[in-house]
């Protein structure tokens, strides 16, 4: 090709890719089974900003008390991955708690950000630094955003080694708009298996396939699963569990207190828990948290009368909001009135 040929051919068109990639996301998301659905969506976005490696899933970020110091560790509880081992997620969920470009990426939800955002902000943990040099996360990127309803947080992860360059302001931008419509396309398609019915609230909810292999959990049954079996790492349903998948339609007892309903959806079985005391859906912070915030006070307010920080109310009144089914004050006056 002469140097005039070459000058000729128009660059890349990052917004026509995008447009491309949004149309067969939107394919994908209409005719792709569910349990593969994700994954097909990640191969979709290599192609618009090309990663050697991702992980996407759902996560909790943890609390923090009132002294600012942590007591629960942000958690993984399942996952999908790209060009990842296998215990990705068990040694990332062993040093959560230190990691603080995840920890920045929680805080900013809807937000893209890169290793550049966190890096010499703080010193690196040598248990993160291990991490990454152990699997090649150099140059990184990702999305966090609330999964409505569940009281857990959806995240998507890419990675670069170091011998590739960076991603540019140009990568960010697209993958920012490809994760933020990827994400309400997986959420209309649970909707479409969960039915939206009072009876499942999300948070309470799960998806799995024949074989355990979940596709969803909502945070209480994440806790209940994990309540029963320590061991339970995520992401593959306990043995146990797996095995009454078959007799669905079932009820199956969970440790000493918890009733699960197993029931078909289409190919995949739909886990929620069974409970007969449906006023004691909340534990007494969380109910003390929804009561103070539906008569009109604001986050700081209840943080100052029940010595918590904004962070852990806007925690408690996430999961009070997906344990009652509601999705705005009123709906959570009404549901509390009601209860």
């Amino acid at each position: 090709m002469s140097p005039r040929t070459a000058q000729q051919v128009p660059p890349a068109d990052p917004l026509r890719a995008l447009s491309r990639s949004l149309l067969r996301l939107s394919e994908q998301a209409q005719h792709v089974a569910p349990q593969d659905l994700l994954r097909q969506a990640m191969q979709t976005l290599q192609s618009l900003v090309p990663f050697d490696s991702a992980w996407w899933g759902e996560v909790s970020a943890g609390e923090a008390g009132a002294e600012g110091e942590t007591q629960a560790a942000p958690r993984n509880w399942l996952h999908g991955s790209i060009g990842l081992a296998r215990g990705f997620a068990d040694e990332w969920n062993a040093l959560a708690a230190v990691d603080d470009f995840a920890l920045q990426s929680m805080r900013r939800l809807g937000q893209v950000i890169r290793e550049r955002d966190v890096v010499g902000v703080l010193p690196e943990d040598p248990q993160v630094v291990a991490f990454s040099e152990r699997h090649g996360l150099y140059h990184c990127m990702a999305l966090t955003a609330e999964l409505p309803h569940s009281g857990l947080l959806f995240f998507v992860s890419v990675y670069r080694p170091q011998t590739r360059t960076e991603f540019t302001d140009a990568e960010t931008v697209l993958f920012g708009e490809f994760v933020l419509h990827l994400l309400q396309h997986w959420h209309h398609r649970l909707q479409r298996l969960q039915n939206d019915s009072p009876r499942r609230p999300w948070d309470s909810f799960a998806l799995a396939q024949p074989t355990g292999e979940l596709l969803f959990a909502g945070l209480r049954i994440s806790q209940a699963l994990r309540a029963a079996h320590p061991e339970w790492a995520g992401t593959h349903l306990p043995p146990a569990v797996v095995q009454a998948l078959p007799g669905a339609p079932c009820n199956l007892v969970l440790g000493r207190a918890c009733r699960l309903r197993l029931e078909p959806c289409g190919p995949l079985v739909a886990l929620s828990i069974a409970s007969r005391q449906h006023k004691q859906a909340l534990a007494p912070r969380e109910l003390s948290v929804a009561m103070l915030y539906a008569q009109g006070q604001s986050h700081k307010d209840i943080a100052a009368t029940l010595g918590l920080t904004p962070a852990t109310v806007r925690t408690y009144l996430r999961t009070a909001y997906a344990a009652l089914g509601v999705r705005n004050k009123l709906e959570l006056v009404a549901a509390l009135r009601n209860a």
